[in-house]
């Protein structure tokens, strides 16, 4: 299993979903690649999506 420590240093890929469960906030409701706290969500077949607006991270909830 790798940490989001390892892939920030390798470069967080925004085309990928991230789950939370495995790579939760390093700051509660903060992207942890931008600190950015404004997000775009959606739920699709019961996974809630959340996306930062800023620079496209993505992680199921």
């Amino acid at each position: 299993m790798i940490n989001l420590e390892e892939i920030k240093e390798q470069e967080i890929a925004f085309n990928k979903v991230y789950d939370y469960a495995e790579f939760p906030d390093k700051v509660s409701g903060r992207c942890d690649n931008c600190s950015s706290s404004y997000f775009k969500s959606s739920v699709k077949g019961g996974i809630f999506l959340r996306e930062c607006r800023e620079c496209g991270m993505k992680k199921s909830i």
